[in-house]
């Protein structure tokens, strides 16, 4: 290799190297749909005023988390003076604003406003607005690509609390459970141009779960969670795989979660309880039975899938005063965080409030004061590393995400990045 050669390979290094990011996050629950960020290499221990705050804004009242990739955050926003849904994309590095694409609708608080959560691709971000409008837009412009309106199209019944289901990216497709005409639908990330859609014979509403792709028996499939059903629906076409009876109450918020070995669990609050069952496909097809039922009392989580670690499933349980748990697969609750009768002070709940792993660690957020714990994640004990006073507290219940070494976490009204990698 001659000298400029060399010197040429030596700057186009240096440039992919100063425009590398640690581990995006581009959609709910990160890449892989697990709640498990990749990154490595973060603080295991606070100083006393907590991890150092980069930079906070101020956002709408509601739970939308955001979506991190290349350097860039995107979350869905409602300006209430303007009455306007707003997708807005900021630097990771500062939280200044890069675009904001909007447009009018009125939209009433109805406990909050805003409840999902992003999903970017190659190029495109995909925004579900509360009134289930979905939007591409161009994820470094800002500019409409397409949009689709499932109200008119497919027939979609506006959840009570508005849309809190977060659209799924597989490969070039985007996925939504729209009920109404279709029970979900696949389309084409580029163009919006419908792929599939499943039928929807007993006319499921659209629930506030999320798609969860899971590969049973051999077979790619999403899992959803309807008012009253479980159900698998095929990758490939759309067709309804299998279904099994649950009754969720008021709202069917944590999605199906796929542990192995044909098993999925599945959770809701408001009494709804807890059931793992065992799906199986066989040459007439597939089948689930249940395997275990939990009630309410034992185990259940109202807003928030569980999170599945070395065979064992962590969440904060919505009836047993907020207290993050750890199960098994078998459904015993192995530990939990402590409560202590009249030492508030030695007492760790965390009512409805977000939580993730990344390195080994819990990052869980107290949904009522908006204390952040970090928890080390491991399944004997409940073992707390650090804490910090954070946000303001009040229904801090938005997802989490994690990328280069920041946490962004939010509260009613303001979210704040945090630097917690080295």
């Amino acid at each position: 290799m001659n000298l400029m050669a060399c010197r040429f390979a030596i700057i186009f290094f240096c440039i992919t190297l100063s425009t590398v990011w640690g581990a995006d996050w581009t959609q709910f629950r990160g890449p892989n749909r697990d709640n498990i960020s990749s990154e490595t290499g973060l603080l295991k221990s606070w100083p006393a005023g907590g991890p150092k705050v980069l930079w906070e804004i101020p956002v709408a009242q509601g739970y939308a988390g955001v979506a991190v990739k290349n350097g860039l955050v995107y979350i869905n926003d409602y300006d209430e003076q303007k009455k306007e849904h707003a997708v807005r994309c900021l630097s990771l590095a500062d939280g200044r604003e890069v675009w904001r694409w909007s447009y009018k609708v009125n939209i009433r608080p109805n406990h909050g406003i805003t409840r999902t959560v992003p999903a970017v691709g190659d190029t495109l971000v995909f925004s579900l607005d509360p009134k289930c409008r979905l939007h591409a837009l161009n994820a470094q412009t800002g500019e409409l690509v397409w949009q689709k309106n499932l109200v008119e199209e497919y027939k979609t019944t506006i959840p009570q609390w508005y849309a809190g289901q977060n659209p799924l990216l597989e490969g070039d497709r985007v996925l939504v459970a729209t009920g109404g005409d279709a029970l979900v639908i696949a389309l084409d990330q580029a163009t919006g141009k419908e792929v599939w859609k499943s039928p929807n014979p007993d006319s499921d509403l659209m629930s506030h779960a999320s798609l969860m792709p899971a590969t049973i028996g051999g077979v790619k499939q999403y899992l959803y969670l309807t008012m009253n059903k479980v159900v698998g629906v095929a990758a490939a076409d759309g067709q309804l795989l299998w279904n099994s009876p649950f009754t969720a109450r008021m709202a069917a918020a944590p999605s199906p979660l796929y542990v192995g070995d044909g098993k999925v669990f599945v959770t809701s609050g408001y009494e709804a309880g807890s059931v793992m069952y065992q799906v199986k496909k066989s040459a007439a097809g597939f089948s689930a039975d249940t395997l275990f039922t939990l009630t309410s009392s034992e185990f259940n989580s109202e807003v928030h899938t569980p999170i599945l670690y070395k065979n064992h499933l962590f969440a904060v349980g919505s009836k047993k005063r907020g207290q993050f748990t750890c199960l098994d697969l078998n459904g015993k609750v192995v530990w939990q965080s402590p409560v202590a009768s009249g030492n508030p002070d030695s007492s760790r709940t965390f009512e409805l409030g977000g939580f993730m792993l990344a390195d080994g660690m819990f990052y869980i957020l107290d949904g009522v004061s908006g204390i952040l714990r970090l928890v080390e994640a491991n399944t004997t004990e409940y073992k707390e590393l650090a804490s910090a006073q954070i946000l303001e507290g009040h229904d801090v219940w938005g997802p989490l995400a994690l990328s280069d070494g920041k946490l962004i976490i939010r509260d009613m009204g303001r979210m704040v990045c945090l630097q917690v990698g080295k």
